[in-house]
């Protein structure tokens, strides 16, 4: 698999892609030509079953971006060749993201936006306030630097007991309960997988902070939707702040649309232009990365799901 100058297809046609590879030292070739493959056909799997079928001399798969799920799902990460993503690369990015939500949701940004008319609203600052991060990966270390200037008691809660660098503590996904009660932010930013599909549903909600409030970046899943709609209902947290829904796109009518307490984006915490960028550098780093025969980033494991 290793040579000194890769042999790599770009399909479809990216030239920013395409860029990364010869300045790391690749060759862009066809795809019966090619031992690795950028897949940059952001809609999901399509045809790629199909062409992996046809070449098989194509040793190392990269999809565009960190979400994986229809490609497990159509079967093809199982297929004994090394498959990379891009989780990682804009890890920072969505940081920004979820940093931004947390604070208009702590401020009521949400509600004055939407206001008609002067009136109170409540603001609960972040500064030495606990804040718990769901997931230990990139954009969970992007966030705990943010974080520091806040004086925010921060909590990971993750698959792995091993201790991330700047925090509190960190507890495993089994010690979930212990780390919402206090939390003013509860941060969803990890992969979505069977076990963590609806890892946040009634029991959890009511177990959060009164005012606290809810961040999802990460996948819509992970939350119980009709438990999230009842629990604002409820007021038994106070609000939610959510990039990605679950279903999604949210459809119109839906009732968190119209609710006081939700703020909704439209899960763009990563695409902004400088996101294309990240994408692009990571590409010329595995490309650079498969010429010299070293391990590559972001590699997907088939077992763990993400």
């Amino acid at each position: 698999m290793t040579t000194s100058e890769p042999r790599v297809a770009v399909v479809p046609d990216w030239p920013l892609a395409a860029d990364a590879v010869v300045s790391a030292g690749g060759r862009v070739v066809p795809v019966e030509e090619a031992e690795g493959l950028v897949w940059v056909d952001w809609s999901g799997p399509g045809r790629l079953g199909a062409l992996l079928e046809a070449s098989p001399d194509i040793r190392w798969v990269h999809l565009p971006g960190a979400g994986i799920e229809s490609f497990l799902d159509a079967g093809l990460v199982a297929d004994g060749r090394t498959w990379t993503c891009s989780k990682g690369a804009h890890s920072s990015l969505i940081a920004e993201h979820a940093l931004a939500l947390g604070l208009a949701g702590l401020h009521s940004l949400a509600s004055s936006a939407r206001a008609s008319s002067w009136e109170a609203t409540r603001v609960t600052a972040l500064a030495g306030q606990p804040v718990t991060i769901v997931g230990g990966g990139g954009i969970a270390s992007a966030l705990v630097r943010y974080l520091e200037p806040f004086g925010a008691h921060v909590t990971v809660v993750r698959r792995s007991p091993e201790a991330v660098p700047g925090v509190q503590r960190t507890l495993t996904t089994d010690k979930l309960h212990d780390a919402l009660p206090d939390a003013r932010l509860v941060i969803l930013a990890l992969a979505l997988t069977p076990e963590t599909r609806h890892i946040i549903a009634t029991r959890e909600l009511d177990a959060m902070h009164a005012r606290g409030w809810l961040v999802n970046v990460s996948r819509g899943g992970h939350v119980d939707t009709d438990a999230l709609v009842d629990a604002l209902e409820r007021h038994a947290i106070a609000g939610a702040a959510l990039d990605v829904t679950d279903p999604e796109p949210l459809p119109d009518g839906h009732p968190l649309w119209s609710m006081g307490n939700c703020l909704i984006t439209p899960h763009n915490a990563g695409s902004s232009g400088a996101v294309i960028a990240l994408l692009a550098a990571r590409v010329h780093d595995n490309v650079a990365r498969l010429g010299r025969g070293e391990p590559l980033l972001g590699v997907i494991d088939p077992v763990a799901g993400y």
